[in-house]
């Protein structure tokens, strides 16, 4: 398994070399997450949570090393991530289903044109 403590090390000095090389892709990035934190209507416990669960189904390391410490930080408990990952995994598994008809309609389509 992966040190999440050193990989969040690792991204504490790999993003700012980043944005040192592209300021506007990192301003952009942190635009975008403060913009999610604006109206408060969500606690911060609850976008952790959420957050969470994108990482997973984006298969980031980074969103999980950084949005897992947040998520404990901000009050979450390992059954309440663990419920936040059920979801993650439904919506895979639900995506991988409509995405299956699609590849049984193009197959279909592919026989009919041969």
């Amino acid at each position: 398994m992966i040190d999440w403590s050193a990989y969040r090390h690792f991204l504490g000095r790999a993003v700012p070399a980043f944005a040192a090389l592209s300021p506007g892709t990192v301003e952009g990035l942190t635009t975008l997450d403060n913009a999610a934190k604006t109206t408060n209507r969500l606690d911060a416990k609850t976008r952790e949570l959420i957050a969470l669960a994108v990482a997973v189904t984006t298969r980031c390391d980074g969103c999980i090393a950084v949005h897992s410490k947040a998520a404990v930080q901000a009050g979450a408990t390992k059954e309440d991530i663990a419920e936040a990952l059920g979801v993650a995994v439904a919506l895979n598994a639900g995506a991988a289903a409509v995405y299956s008809t699609r590849a049984l309609d193009a197959a279909e389509k592919a026989a009919g044109a041969a």
